[in-house]
């Protein structure tokens, strides 16, 4: 797989995590370093680790479904494109009327835990995909992982100042990112 195909992954399942991001900084308009470090951080290791738990997932059953795995692949990236596109479409603007709350309510353990859990869903199914295909994704975690954390850092300071105009569009964004990569999956496959 192309290092411009990895990087596109990696923008496309960040995107959940870039959005919730702003939507973090809303509420802490003066983001000190450290609480930018810790969003980023929190986010961009779940999207690294998941992506691999869904590659051994995959690899556990690959020889059972190696004659439909690219369909699998394509399916799921459509899948979870269409549901950050239908997302994009569905959002709201969280920042019209901020509730400025301390970092420390922002920042709780358990908060960013089941935020970051929730934002790389996407991100397992991503794994289970590379494993169906036969990809390696451990280079691939890795700059998930990065991408990620440097759009969650992005997120957070860009904060309110932003999220009216970005948060949709990057759900669009990595909607469609993903539906493509899924579609030149198939399309490897079948030609």
């Amino acid at each position: 797989m192309s290092s411009l195909l990895i990087i596109g992954i990696a923008i496309g399942l960040s995107m959940d995590a870039f959005a919730v991001s702003l939507s973090s900084g809303c509420g802490m308009p003066d983001a000190k370093p450290r609480h930018v470090i810790i969003v980023a951080a929190s986010f961009g290791l779940f999207q690294a680790v998941m992506p691999i738990a869904g590659w051994f997932g995959g690899a556990m059953f690959r020889k059972q479904i190696e004659a439909w795995d690219h369909w699998a692949a394509f399916g799921l990236l459509t899948i979870i494109g269409v549901h950050m596109f239908i997302e994009g479409y569905k959002s709201t603007a969280y920042c019209e009327d901020p509730e400025i709350r301390p970092a420390k309510e922002i920042l709780r353990p358990t908060r960013l835990l089941l935020l970051s859990i929730a934002t790389s869903i996407d991100a397992l199914a991503v794994g289970l995909s590379f494993s169906l295909a036969g990809y390696s994704i451990f280079p691939a975690a890795i700059v998930i992982g990065i991408v990620t954390f440097l759009l969650s850092a992005l997120g957070v300071k860009a904060g309110g100042k932003l999220y009216h105009l970005l948060e949709a569009k990057a759900e669009y964004a990595g909607g469609i990112i993903l539906i493509a990569i899924g579609m030149e999956i198939l399309y490897t496959h079948l030609s």
